[in-house]
């Protein structure tokens, strides 16, 4: 009897779990992958638009020509999901009844959680470049920008690419640098983190460069409010950060469909689920890859990719009657632009945080050191997402386990 599968999410993780899934199943199950419409964002050009180094159109193409043949798609919001019966309720008004259901439904961004964040100034003073819309406004902004004090704001964690923010430091500097105006910037970087990465190894590296580039670090700020009109970040012990133009990643949540479907999410909306496994807590028959599992690592793209070689093996698994694959180790690493053509690589698992070296071998690309050749890797990463990672290939040389070789592992 033929399976069926039924996948929330078309981007990254639910295109590529399909992908893989098709072609190690074959024609054994029936593959639907549900989303609500038919623009895949690379999600990682984002960082460049602002910035003219990427154009929002180059960055978009349709979720359902990603999917190999015989993977089916439906253009559909989903209402809610009924773990019970095993069944996906569409807004469409359709029902898809499942016998494995992955989710791949992402984090989304909620600025309204924030005081103020999307009241007056919002999209005029205050921005992110988390979406598409605000990425472009922010853009314009810039461009228009000839000194003051600009704030990069998080306001709380997790986020997605992590990094992210730290990068529109970097390159904000290079940006104001090449238009003659640095010396009337003044750059500062708020998080609530108490230093400017998750990782203390890390966290040093880049709190140096920050210093090294005048760039102010604020720590252990959590934004309570923001006031688009005075320009000022007010924390919720009452300190305040004053800024003529603001950058801020907005608080993040689970899907709505997740947060609507009993028993299926937490209290942030994600989805609970073995570490190793990429098995819900919730029910045995159900999935979790990328942002929307709610587990101890990065919400980062490579994580997607290297959770998508053990989830499907474990859906195979699973529909088998075999025991589980729990393999996967958290493997994550970042590209950090750090401007003028550079940028630094990071490469850590659950267990080990980012050390020196070189990844994935002793022959590869500098750990935790600026350099041309990490730059041309982010840019080559755009054209292996489209053509390696979401078709669900694997990489000559790159695995979902983090490797060693090459790391100076007395370093920690």
């Amino acid at each position: 009897m033929t399976k069926r599968i039924v996948i929330l999410g078309g981007g990254t993780g639910g295109t590529l779990a399909a992908n893989r899934l098709r072609r190690a199943l074959g024609a054994e199950c029936e593959i639907t992958v549900v989303d609500r419409d038919d623009d895949h964002v690379y999600q990682p050009g984002l960082l460049f638009v602002p910035f003219g180094l990427a154009h929002a159109d180059d960055l978009v193409r349709s979720r359902r020509r990603q999917l190999h043949d015989g993977v089916a798609y439906r253009d559909s919001g989903v209402l809610h999901v009924d773990v019970e019966a095993d069944q996906v309720h569409l807004d469409d008004g359709g029902v898809l009844a499942y016998d494995v259901l992955i989710i791949a439904t992402g984090a989304r961004l909620v600025p309204e959680e924030t005081d103020g964040l999307t009241g007056p100034g919002w999209m005029s003073k205050v921005f992110s470049f988390y979406d598409l819309a605000g990425a472009t406004a922010l853009a314009r902004a810039l461009r228009d920008f000839d000194g003051g004090r600009l704030v990069v704001n998080v306001v709380d964690l997790p986020i997605k690419c992590p990094v992210a923010p730290l990068e529109f430091c970097f390159l904000a500097d290079w940006y104001f640098q090449e238009r003659g105006i640095r010396d009337h910037v003044r750059l500062t970087y708020v998080t609530p983190l108490d230093a400017a990465f998750t990782k203390p190894f890390a966290a040093r590296a880049l709190a140096g460069m920050l210093q090294e580039k005048g760039i102010e670090l604020v720590t252990e700020f959590n934004t309570g409010e923001v006031d688009g009109e005075a320009g000022k970040l007010i924390s919720y012990d009452e300190r305040e950060v004053e800024f003529d133009l603001a950058v801020v990643v907005p608080v993040h949540g689970g899907a709505e469909c997740v947060e609507r479907s009993q028993g299926l999410g937490d209290a942030l909306g994600f989805v609970s689920a073995d570490e190793h496994t990429l098995q819900s807590k919730v029910r045995e028959n159900i999935f979790v890859i990328g942002d929307a599992a709610a587990i101890p690592t990065s919400k980062a793209g490579s994580v997607t990719h290297f959770e998508g070689e053990v989830l499907t093996r474990n859906v195979a698994r699973f529909l088998a009657g075999e025991e589980l694959d729990a393999s996967f180790d958290g493997h994550t690493n970042c590209f950090i632009e750090s401007g003028f053509g550079k940028a630094l690589l990071i490469d850590f698992n659950y267990g080990t945080e980012p050390l020196p070296g070189h990844y994935p071998s002793a022959v590869g690309l500098p750990l935790l050191k600026e350099s041309r050749l990490n730059h041309l890797g982010k840019l080559m990463f755009a054209w292996l997402y489209w053509h390696s990672l979401l078709p669900g290939r694997d990489l000559p040389g790159v695995s979902a386990a983090m490797p060693l070789a090459g790391k100076r592992l007395e370093a920690r």
